[in-house]
């Protein structure tokens, strides 16, 4: 039947093609598109009949004339007719039968037939066919043909395609055809891949006897399908899933392999009748079909494969039903046929002889063993497909024979038993060869070692498992003897261990249960796990040994204990690359862990139990890789006790410790910190990234959740004090590790930005996809999916699965909706919380088991280290409910030891306690105020003088403000309310002096806050700011604990600010004020004599000696008792302070600084720190030559505020200083901005000019603002000492600025009539100090005449030619720019104008006498620079300059000869014989100025 273009029914038995007008050859390109039968025969053929179509018919005849006939068989020797054929056409009628011949071959007929051109052919068609049944490929049809031959009964010879083979050929061409099969076309080979696998599998097993002899096709067979599975692997055509396996042999031994069908014996004699039917059947497998349902029923896999969705049993019983029970008969199904002969399971034992049964596992896994050479490799290479075929084979095997409730021992054959442990011993060999070879090898190794990983998992459910656990014992112990590198000895075998122990019975496996009566009852137990003793009970075997990775241990739990063995390996190496194996072994047991809890079978609380002391080793691993932990701590604890160095323990013995396994994880950052910890030595190795030492952090608290709490209690008991201090310092990490991080905002990422960004991405990784080249293979590597990659070996948690193809980047982080946000926040805080509550379990069974043996040496403080630590992070009300509950009973029970030993932790714990008095949530309020009442009670109560708490809660609030700006004042103010109305509500205190204690230390409080609302008003001025903060500080003079607490504060406000300097002077100050209390409690002579030996470094540090031993004692009343009133307080303040002068470019201060740091590192012998030290000062040294006057330091403004407006700030006048290269409109623009925001821009106005302000000219209704560039101003003298560019820029307090003006009001006049006014400043303290603003102290005015202001200008052009003369290395553009300035002929009111203005005549003044001879001196000086100038550029012009340089030379001809009559002119008395000389040091002042009060000032002008 042909398919019908047009419109009529579906199917037609003819069709016409287009009518050719007048063509003699005509072309036809009609596609017909034929449907063949289902069962085809040599009578099948295509018809081609030829007609002549008339265009003009004679009346009576018809339009179309017969002219002739031509066919085409469709069946040639059993095969589709495909391809070109050029048929000859027949004149005649076609005889009877014509079809079974060829029309080119037809034989002779009577009578014989007409053919066009005398038989020759010229009818050209080509045949193609599409088809599922017809293999159309030599070496396919000749294996098939062949392999039917054998199966059915046919006469010899037997032809195939054009060649006749006899019965005693069949065996060689049946071996070579078998051989010939990889040489195939791919698409004939994928379609009729089932087929052909299943016929190779059967020529494995199946005995053949031709011509009287048994044949033996198992090892041509078992190369073909090796060769096979090769080819399809190699195709780039063919789809892979993730893993690298091809999908089609996936699918195969998933869905359609089952069990070669035995089948009797079948002698070929040579008369033996003819078959009715000797062509083979292809299409009625069902397995040529994708997949059937009814295969879908009868499918047998690995009994442990979690794919299956259907409970075991149940898959059982079904598997059971279909495989007995009778299919229907199909004379074409080649499965019907097999299918009866397996289920007549006696018959066919009688007839086979039993020398050559053959089972097919045993036949597969003996080829595997004996394979040599190429085939052996791609055996290895592939071998999942192999151990696939293996387990199914076996599962299969132990079915049809009915041995479920056999002893697994004896399931198998010896012989096949000795096969899989040569397999897998050499298949470890080959892991171990490959995978120190380079990448391509070593991840085939990877890959290897997976599938036989997998292949021991399978065998577990299948073999007896004392089998398989030895098979795993050799494995390790192969790898081990031939592998060097740990780190990958460890990966390759924890990967391995990961597969093993995601066995569904991993628990029965490893005999958790304590008695057998509680275990949970296994679908396949071994022989060991029926006859094993149950672990003995926990009262009989000494608690501590529970915790240690004994040898008993893992001979009991062989797989946790091969698994805890690797762990322990993994954190105690350290060489290259251990860090991911590290991050391994722990998601392995984080991994185990979850599965457990999510287990329903492990969902009761004694079986947790039971589950919790199997894995109770894992605490001792941890233990003992604490300092390896990454420290979470860092950036909240500043403890004393943990600064021990962890050394390096004794490793000579066996591996103590721990587990492993690894699914994915995210990459993490190593942190080459070790944390300090306070239970001395340890071993000390690689650091943990984060998320590993997250992850080892959830399994130990999920151990200690989970474990009889009894056990844990009794094991506390028996511990020493350094092991329940190692406990307290992971219990410690692990509140930092669990802190609740809050919910993430959704709107932090636009959603639509975020999806843009990845169209682009996706658009641009597309267009290079597109290209070829080096390029394009990047791009499609960035592509393979994960499970490709060599470092990941994950993604294997489940088996693998052919639908598993699809993937996702593990750092593609998806867009989370807000309900998805909401959810995650939820979670983390109920794990914040949960492990929190763990935590503080754990520390009541430490002060419970510990406190009642009397072991109390220093474990109060670690318990209240860690309490501490938890109340600094945000908490959960539950949590914190019951931890105020635990902090009140440690101070009722221990307060004592709590007020006298643990100072420092009594006044972070007043922080803390305090911090929530300012809560929002009433709860938390309540439960802080009755804390904190209670400490200052039982404060009272032990020494009768709460003095140190009064002091650490004072400290506390002044921290708190300073450096929590998100902290509530009314809510803070409600609970100081509350604690006062517990004090006066307590009846058993009345009688003492308590009571007004306290309400003393709250009005200090108060106070306190009041400070706070005045710098929450001023958050945007930050001069403002500090100078709030420096009254504070100033306010706290005679407590040097809080002056050192707000110092801190200020120096943190200016580091945000990028004034490292003013941060550096806070710090400095800070460590003067320490080194003032240390000299009162020691006399050292190492160390610095109070605030005066700081005064190189600042002269403003002498006001923090102010404080003397009569005002307070240190050694009394808890003053200074923090960690920084210290000899280490003081060197860290110091070091604090270097490293931010550092930054600030002052590096001759950093050398000051260290001048006093080195003598306190000598005495103490620290030779590692003043080895650092020392490396700085050369730094700074090497930044002094290297960057010299390039260095810019602050630029300063005077400010002045007028108007009513500014309160306090009216009339007062500012030094400002400013970053480097500040320039006027850039401060006066942020000063008017900033308070044009507080008055409206329109009442604030800047004065432009520096002219002294009346303020009765201004508008009181506006706020003025007059800012004055101002420069550094020093004396004569002082300029001596002050050489360096950076001596100039330090410590500075006076500046000066100048302001022109006339005599009748102009700024700027003529040269005889312009006068100049000196302002010079000073300031109340010298910059730099701890503010970037200082007050005007004094204010001094000088007013030069005109000549003075000519003297000042000759002066000051002098100089600058002296400079650029003496330039080196020289600069000519430089000199004569300035020469042109000093000796050009158009230069406005030049040397010339001012030497005729005030040197033509001799003054009529005598007091101007000096002056003029001044001026006189200067010009013959200027001139005899202007020659020296003149000259040097002499040297350095080039020829194009030549005339340029004689124009200047001749100007400074005219210039000296206009010049001669003026410099020569002396005056007569001035040149007396007898003089007095006075030598004055301010000689300039009292000669050059003339000094006028502020009222004659303002008079003047």
């Amino acid at each position: 039947m042909t398919i019908n273009k047009s419109r009529s029914p579906e199917f037609v038995r003819e069709i016409y093609t287009a009518i050719t007008y007048h063509n003699k050859s005509p072309d036809f390109y009609e596609e017909v598109k034929i449907k063949l039968p289902a069962k085809l025969t040599e009578k099948h053929h295509l018809l081609f009949t030829f007609y002549h179509i008339s265009c003009q018919p004679k009346q009576g005849t018809s339009v179309e004339t017969l002219l002739g006939y031509s066919w085409l068989p469709i069946l040639l020797n059993d095969r589709l007719q495909t391809g070109h054929y050029s048929l000859p056409v027949a004149l005649d009628k076609l005889p009877l039968h014509y079809s079974i011949h060829s029309p080119e071959k037809i034989p002779s007929q009577t009578p014989p037939i007409k053919w066009v051109e005398g038989h020759k052919g010229v009818f050209i068609v080509e045949v193609q066919a599409v088809s599922s049944v017809h293999t159309q490929d030599n070496h396919l049809e000749k294996f098939f043909t062949l392999c039917h031959s054998l199966e059915n009964q046919v006469t010899f010879p037997i032809r195939v395609m054009d060649q006749k083979i006899t019965e005693a050929s069949l065996e060689h061409e049946l071996k070579l055809s078998i051989i010939c099969l990889n040489s195939s076309r791919l698409e004939p080979l994928v379609l009729f891949l089932h087929l052909v696998l299943d016929k190779l599998f059967q020529l494995a097993v199946q005995p053949m006897v031709i011509a009287g002899q048994t044949a033996n096709f198992s090892q041509f067979a078992f190369e073909s399908v090796v060769a096979i599975v090769n080819s399809l692997h190699n195709s780039k055509e063919l789809s892979k899933d993730q893993h690298g396996r091809n999908c089609l042999l996936a699918s195969y031994v998933y869905y359609v392999f089952r069990l070669p069908d035995p089948q009797r014996e079948v002698v070929k004699p040579g008369s033996s009748a003819i078959s009715t039917e000797s062509r083979y059947y292809t299409f009625g497998r069902t397995s040529a079909v994708s997949v059937g349902s009814k295969l879908l029923q009868s499918r047998v896999i690995s009994c442990s494969n979690p794919d299956i969705t259907v409970t075991q049993a149940a898959a059982d019983e079904e598997v059971k039903s279909i495989m007995s029970s009778k299919p229907v008969d199909h004379s074409s199904s080649r499965m019907s046929y097999y299918a009866e002969g397996a289920n007549d399971m006696s018959g066919l034992c009688a007839s086979t002889r039993p020398s050559n049964k053959k089972h097919f596992h045993e036949e597969l896994a003996l080829q595997m063993v004996v394979s040599t050479g190429m085939v052996r490799e791609s055996v290895f290479k592939y071998a999942w497909f192999f151990f696939e075929l293996l387990i199914k084979s076996m599962a299969q095997y132990v079915h049809n024979i009915e041995k479920q409730d056999n002893p697994r021992r004896s399931r198998f054959s010896n012989r096949f038993k000795d096969d899989i442990t040569t397999i897998v011993s050499v298949i470890t060999s080959e892991i171990a060869a490959l995978v120190v070879k380079p990448p391509k090898e070593s991840e085939q190794a990877e890959k290897i070692n997976i599938s036989l990983a997998f292949f021991l998992y399978d065998l577990l459910s299948l073999m007896d498992r004392g089998f398989v656990f030895n098979l795993i014992k050799h494995y390790c112990n192969q790898l081990s003897n031939k592998l060097n590198s740990l780190s990958t000895l460890i990966s390759m075998r924890l990967e391995f261990l990961r597969i093993l122990c995601s066995h569904e019975h991993y628990l029965n496996l490893n005999l958790f249960f304590m008695t057998s009566a509680s275990a949970p009852a296994s679908p396949s137990p071994s022989l060991s796990s029926q006859n094993s003793s149950s672990c003995s009970s926990f009262q009989d075997q000494k608690i501590t040994g529970m915790f240690d990775l004994s040898a008993e241990y893992r001979q009991q739990h062989f797989l946790t204990g091969l698994l805890f063995t690797e762990l322990a390996a993994a954190l105690d190496a350290d060489s290259e690359g251990i860090s991911k194996v590290q991050r391994k072994a722990v998601n392995a047991i984080l991994s185990l862990l979850s599965s457990h809890d999510l287990d329903p079978r492990c969902s009761k609380k004694e079986v947790k139990i039971k589950i919790a002391a199997l894995y109770l080793p894992l605490v001792g691993i941890i233990l003992d890789s604490l300092p390896q932990l990454h420290d979470f701590t860092s950036k909240t604890f500043f403890g004393k006790g943990r600064t021990g160095t962890p050394e390096e323990e004794d490793s000579s013995g066996a591996i103590n410790q721990n587990v492993a396994l690894a699914i994915a994880g995210s990459q993490f950052s190593i942190r080459n910190s070790v944390i300090p910890l306070m239970s001395l030595p340890y071993r000390q190795s690689a650091t943990l990234g984060p998320d590993t030492t997250r992850n080892l952090l959830i399994c130990f608290l999920w151990i200690m959740k989970n474990a009889d709490q009894s056990l844990i209690q009794k094991w506390i008991a028996d511990l020493p004090s350094m092991q329940l201090n190692r406990i307290l310092d992971l219990l410690f990490i692990c509140v930092s590790c669990f802190e609740y991080k809050g919910k993430q905002s959704s709107d932090k990422v636009s959603t639509q930005a975020l999806q843009k960004s990845r169209d682009v991405k996706a658009r641009l990784e597309e267009a290079l996809l597109r290209g070829e080249g080096a390029r394009g293979e990047m791009m499609k590597r960035c592509r393979i999916p994960a499970g490709n990659d060599r470092s990941a070996g994950v993604n294997e948690n489940l088996r693998w699965r052919k639908e598993q193809t699809q993937w996702r980047q593990a750092n593609e982080r998806q867009d989370k909706t807000k309900a998805e946000l909401d959810q995650e926040a939820l979670i983390s805080g109920n794990l914040a919380t949960e492990a929190n509550l763990i935590i503080l379990d754990m520390q009541e069974n430490i002060i419970q088991a510990s406190f009642a043996a009397e072991c109390r040496d220093n474990l109060l403080g670690g318990v209240l280290k860690v309490l501490v630590n938890s109340l600094g992070y945000d908490q959960s009300t539950t949590y914190l409910t019951h931890c105020f509950a635990t902090l009140r009973a440690l101070i009722a029970k221990f307060g004592d030891l709590l007020f006298e030993e643990e100072v420092e932790q009594c006044a972070d714990l007043c922080q803390r306690v305090l911090h929530h008095c300012s809560s929002s949530i009433d709860i938390t309020r309540t439960q802080a105020c009755a804390t904190l009442y209670l400490l200052m009670r039982y404060s009272f109560s032990s020494t009768s003088n709460f003095s140190r708490v009064k002091m650490q809660v004072t400290m506390s609030l002044a921290s708190l403000v300073g450096k929590s700006p998100e902290f509530n004042e009314e809510f803070l103010r409600r609970s100081l309310r509350t604690i006062l109305a517990y004090a006066e509500e307590d009846t058993d205190m009345q009688a003492t002096p308590f009571p007004i204690q306290v309400e003393e230390l709250l009005c200090n409080l108060n106070s306190i806050l009041s400070d706070t609302v005045k710098m929450r008003e001023f958050q945007e001025d930050p001069e403002m700011l500090m100078d709030l903060m420096y009254r504070i500080a100033k306010g706290y003079q005679t407590s040097p604990d809080l002056r050192l607490t707000w110092l801190q504060n200020m120096a943190e406000k200016h580091t945000k600010r990028k004034c490292y300097t003013e941060a550096a002077m806070c710090l400095v100050h800070a460590a003067a004020l320490v080194a003032e209390y240390l000299s009162m409690l020691e006399d050292r002579s190492y160390l610095p004599v109070g605030s005066v030996s700081f005064q190189n470094i600042s002269s403003n540090v002498l006001e923090e000696s102010a404080v003397s031993d009569d005002v307070l004692s240190p050694d009394e009343d808890g003053i200074c008792s923090g960690r920084y009133f210290s000899e280490s307080g003081l060197v860290g303040l110091l070091e604090q302070a270097a490293e931010l002068f550092s930054t600030g470019g002052l590096y001759e201060t950093v050398n000051e600084v260290y001048k006093i740091v080195i003598p306190i590192l000598e005495a103490h012998r620290d030779f590692r720190k003043l080895t650092l030290t020392h490396s700085k000062l050369q730094k700074a040294f090497d930044s002094i030559i290297n960057k010299g006057q390039k260095r810019m330091f602050g630029t300063y403004f005077r400010v002045g505020f007028y108007g009513s407006k500014f309160g306090d700030l009216d009339e007062q006048e500012f030094i400002y200083k400013e970053p480097a290269i500040t320039k006027l409109p850039e401060i006066s623009h942020r000063l008017e901005g900033f308070y044009g925001q507080c008055f409206g821009e329109d009442a604030v106005e800047v004065i432009k000019d520096s002219a002294p302000v009346d303020k009765r000219k201004l508008d009181p209704n506006k706020a003025y603002i007059q800012i004055t560039f101002v420069e550094p101003y020093f004396d004569e003298y002082e300029m001596k000492d002050r050489v360096t560019y950076f001596e100039k820029n330090f410590n500075i307090s006076r500046f000066m600025y100048t302001t022109p003006f006339t005599m009748d009001g102009r700024p700027r006049g003529e040269l005889y009539e312009q006068y100049k006014r000196n302002t010079i400043l000073t300031t109340m303290h010298a910059f730099p100090y701890i503010k970037t603003r200082i007050n005007v102290i004094q204010r001094e005015e000088f007013i030069l005449t005109p000549i003075e202001v000519a003297i000042e200008d000759m002066r000051k052009k002098t100089q600058e030619l002296t400079a650029a003369t003496n330039q080196e290395p020289p600069d000519a553009k430089m000199l004569q720019m300035v020469l042109q300035g000093s000796v050009g002929a158009t230069v406005n009111q030049g040397p010339l104008e001012v030497a005729q203005v005030f040197l033509a005549e001799i003054p009529a003044d005598p007091k101007l006498y000096r002056h003029h001879n001044k001026l006189r001196l200067c010009f013959k000086e200027f001139i005899m620079r202007c020659g020296e100038a003149l000259e040097k550029n002499k040297h350095l012009i080039t020829a194009d300059q030549r005339e340029y340089h004689q124009e200047l030379k001749r100007n400074y001809i005219k210039l000296k000869e206009n010049l001669r009559p003026m410099i020569e002119r002396k005056i007569p008395e001035l040149y007396k014989p007898v003089v007095k000389v006075h030598s004055i040091r301010e000689s300039f002042r009292n000669h050059s100025f003339r000094k006028y009060d502020a009222q004659t000032s303002s008079q003047s002008t």
